[in-house]
């Protein structure tokens, strides 16, 4: 009987053991399944946590600015781990900066910076949609936030601007673009409301000089204004009414509306936008690849022929074949000067030009005065020849393809040449040919001596500063044109137009 009882008692504790086991096995599988199955709940409910968590792999609707503020997310995220068992009494108060119940703050934070700082050098640029309020004479341009993020902004910035393309001369008033907290906060109320957008601009710096006007202005200004089509008011701080008078056919072709002299206007205006400050992108041209891309010079000419009603897109064609054409001779402009540079022996050189075969005219460019007049006179020749200076800043009005030649004064002026008309010429789609002009061809010759450093080592003046270079090569000397060295020049533009 004892044996029988001990038999079953081992009998009793190998099956316990044996169910226990079983039991431990069966209970670490629903402890896993419950693991993975609350895991996979979180993940869904909390996609933005997996997306900070693998950098590789950006949101789509994630934006690519500002990857510091990316990290915010993270930080908070730390944070709360290291209080996780205060949390399952009572929730955080702070709450997660990007899920779908705060989407006004989420914009808000995603959101394109208004204003493009381009660094040292670059003209800085804001354009901003929305509720815009300029309130003229204290300088400043208000960003209201629209209640599509809930009217707020939770983190205003402010910029100062100077609406200038060359925003380190001095002299320009500066431009404070500011954004405002609230739309409850300091935003002035409206005065007059405007149902085009603004465009905030500086006059002043190096205009006066034609070249200047259109390099630092009237070619950034375009580029700004072109997409409205006309609609958008010009708000001028700096204003020069000459600049305004002189180019007033252009400037309307820009703007439909009224011009504002921001220093004198103590108006708050409001505005559907703005764009505040103008960006050159080269000297006196355009490069299509730059922001805002898409436009080039031969689109500008085109806009001021529209602008002055030039008749002429194209010079007139020759051929060797006969016909009515050839019958008629090609025209050929001859730039003259007042100032140093001018040709001396221009009367040899308009009859070198005409023995070539061209009808030549003497253009005297007029200043402070409307220059359509002066333009329909440019865009009737087919070739425009000239000393480096201003003068050849009319080059804008030719016709596309016309044959255009700059005379390089002496003193190794060429790469300023090249820059300030030779590779504007090309980009406007002109046919250019630079000649440089000899030292026998100077009257510094004459007037300093051969043993002048400035007439036997134009280098060395270069080395000396801009101001030297600028006191003999474009302020003293005139230039008498060697014609039987010149004549090659004036048979290439005559072969040019008929190619």
């Amino acid at each position: 009987m004892g044996g029988d009882q001990g038999k079953l008692m081992k009998s009793l504790r190998g099956a316990g053991q044996k169910y226990l086991g079983v039991g431990f096995l069966l209970g670490f599988f629903l402890v896993l399944l419950t693991y993975f199955t609350v895991s996979e709940q979180f993940a869904i409910s909390a996609p933005n946590a997996i997306r900070r968590s693998s950098p590789g792999h950006r949101s789509a609707a994630t934006p690519a600015v500002g990857e510091k503020r990316e990290q915010l997310p993270a930080v908070i995220e730390q944070e709360a781990s290291k209080t996780e068992h205060a949390a399952e009494a009572k929730p955080p108060p702070i709450q997660e900066p990007h899920t779908e119940t705060d989407g006004g703050e989420e914009r808000a934070r995603a959101k394109k910076p208004a204003c493009d700082i381009q660094g040292p050098w670059a003209s800085d640029v804001c354009d901003v949609t929305g509720d815009v309020r300029i309130h003229g004479s204290a300088h400043t341009v208000l960003l209201v936030p629209s209640t599509e993020i809930g009217g707020a902004n939770p983190n205003p910035q402010e910029w100062k601007i100077v609406p200038y393309s060359r925003k380190h001369f001095a002299g320009i008033p500066t431009v404070t673009v500011r954004e405002v907290a609230s739309a409850a906060a300091a935003a002035p109320a409206c005065a007059v409301r405007s149902p085009v957008p603004a465009l905030v601009v500086a006059m002043g710096g190096l205009t006066g000089n034609y070249w200047h006007d259109f390099s630092d202005i009237m070619i950034p200004l375009y580029l700004q204004a072109a997409r409205f089509e006309g609609e958008v008011q010009l708000v001028v701080t700096n204003i020069q009414p000459w600049y305004v008078g002189k180019y007033r056919t252009i400037l309307k072709k820009l703007s439909k509306y009224e011009i504002i002299d921001m220093d004198k206007d103590d108006t708050v205006r409001c505005f559907p936008g703005a764009v505040v400050g103008i960006r050159m992108h080269k000297e006196f041209s355009i490069d299509p690849e730059r922001d805002p891309v898409g436009h080039s010079m031969p689109e500008f000419t085109k806009f001021l022929r529209s602008a002055f009603s030039l008749p002429r897109d194209t010079p007139r064609k020759l051929n060797n074949g006969g016909g009515e054409e050839t019958k008629k001779k090609p025209r050929m402009m001859v730039i003259s000067r007042r100032h140093p540079r001018k040709i001396v022996n221009v009367e040899e050189l308009v009859a070198a030009a005409e023995r070539v075969g061209f009808e030549v005219v003497i253009g005297d460019p007029p200043f402070n005065v409307d220059v359509g007049e002066f333009a329909r006179e440019v865009n009737a020749v087919d070739a425009l020849v000239g000393v480096h200076g201003a003068g050849l800043t009319n080059s804008l009005f030719l016709p596309t393809g016309a044959v255009f030649i700059q005379i390089n004064p002496y003193g190794n002026m060429e790469h300023i040449g090249e820059v300030d008309f030779g590779i504007p010429a090309v980009d406007m789609k002109l046919k250019y040919i630079a000649y440089s002009a000899g030292v026998e061809e100077s009257t510094l010759v004459d007037t300093l001596g051969r043993d002048h450093p400035a007439v036997k080592d134009p280098e060395s003046v270069h080395r000396s500063g801009w101001n030297k270079v600028a006191e003999y090569y474009l302020g003293t000397q005139d230039i008498k044109l060697d014609l039987v060295r010149f004549q090659p020049v004036l048979r290439q533009a005559m072969q040019l137009l008929r190619e």
